[in-house]
């Protein structure tokens, strides 16, 4: 089976615009592909993760992968699958951003030796003259067309700002100068990024002829990433400093029963016949199943020695219940009031909830017990003697931490 095959069966192609001419370069190593990313955070999180996983399998069949990294096209801002406009960013914060995801990138792709080569848009788009652009790159698009994307027809009906109007181009503009300055013959990109990717593919040939070899791939990424991406709690990070990787653990340990062996498929580096014996688990196998997904991801993103510790921590709280490896909180006596701490205080403290108002109403719905046993009541209090021995809080079925006096 070739690499494409393998993307095919682990549910990652949705769609090519030449699919033989795609699957030979990709099979033989001679694909050249880049894949964006606008920093508009100080870390990557989960949502990335899938482009992140594409690149790496590429690179391990020999192709070449250009990391995109879009410092020009942030000043903009993507409106697809937006209902409003991002909000603008300084300079200082996106290159602040581009340097953090730099960092974050080499755990998947290899850089060394010129395997991979990381680029910034900023590097083109910044030096552009308006005047230029409108004679070289606008006669290429027609507005019609433009207007009947789905990224933009999205955004019609709330408005959509000449600004935004202007990343399709921004990006079909990056994949011509991409395939010039580095010889880049394909991108891959989410499904919602489709009708931007064909811009680019179509500017290529236009600008520089039918022969110039340009192929687009668009990726189950967007639909299926961005969803992966985002918790009742806000994002889900690669930086530790943001996720720790406890809490990164514990979020791949408990997603939905339908949708784990999808991300064993599409997310890990498992083979495909293991994978293929876990389609007819059921039940009880299925929180195994969640188990490797999160083993396997953890130790991809923070290290095996990190996997392995806190896949214990949580075999001790799920199995003997007893705590003894839970994330520690550590308080001091300033933390307290007449040697006790109310337990809406630990939660917040413990970042188990934003707010006193969210552990009111935690307690109130029956949701957090302490050492086992259900917080009832709103003023409850844990002592001095409990924290010097550790309390372990639990809210709800997902949240553990041990509060411990120190």
């Amino acid at each position: 089976m070739g690499i494409y095959e393998e993307l095919i069966e682990r549910g990652l192609i949705a769609q090519v615009t030449n699919e033989e001419e795609i699957r030979k370069m990709v099979n033989e190593g001679k694909a050249t592909f880049y894949i964006g990313f606008d920093p508009t955070a100080d870390s990557l999180h989960v949502g990335h993760f899938m482009a992140l996983c594409l690149m790496k399998r590429l690179q391990m069949a020999g192709n070449k992968p250009i990391v995109l990294i879009g410092g020009g096209t942030a000043q903009i801002g993507d409106p697809s699958g937006r209902s409003d406009m991002r909000q603008m960013m300084t300079n200082e914060t996106i290159n602040h951003n581009v340097e953090c995801f730099k960092k974050q990138m080499s755990r998947f792709i290899d850089f060394s030796e010129d395997k991979a080569i990381l680029v910034n848009n900023a590097d083109w788009i910044m030096d552009l003259n308006y005047i230029d652009v409108l004679r070289e790159v606008g006669p290429h698009f027609s507005v019609n067309r433009m207007l009947a994307a789905e990224c933009y027809k999205q955004r019609m009906e709330k408005g959509l700002s000449f600004l935004e109007f202007n990343y399709m181009i921004m990006q079909s503009y990056d994949f011509y100068m991409l395939f010039q300055k580095y010889g880049c013959n394909m991108q891959f990109g989410g499904d919602d990024q489709w009708s931007n990717m064909l811009g680019g593919t179509e500017l290529i040939r236009r600008k520089l002829g039918k022969d110039a070899h340009a192929m687009t791939i668009t990726l189950l990424l967007n639909s299926e990433g961005k969803k992966m991406g985002k918790t009742q709690s806000g994002a889900v990070w690669l930086d530790r400093n943001k996720t720790t990787p406890y809490e990164f653990y514990q979020y791949w340990r408990n997603v939905a029963d339908a949708d784990v062996l999808k991300c064993i498929r599409m997310l890990t580096f498992l083979p495909l016949e293991q994978i293929n014996e876990m389609d007819s688990w059921e039940g009880s196998q299925l929180n195994k199943a969640k188990e490797i997904l999160a083993y396997e991801l953890t130790k991809l993103v923070h290290g095996e020695e990190d996997a392995n510790q806190v896949q214990e921590q949580a075999r001790s709280l799920f199995g003997a219940g007893n705590g003894d490896n839970a994330p520690t909180v550590e308080i001091t006596a300033t933390d307290l009031t007449d040697g006790t701490v109310d337990v809406i205080s630990a939660l917040v403290k413990a970042e188990m909830v934003a707010s006193r108002g969210e552990g009111r109403r935690a307690i109130e719905q029956g949701g957090v017990t302490a050492d086992g046993e259900k917080v009832t009541d709103v003023k409850a209090v844990l002592t001095e003697e409990q924290l010097k021995a550790g309390v372990l809080l639990k809210k709800g079925k997902k949240s553990f931490k041990k509060i411990v006096l120190v």
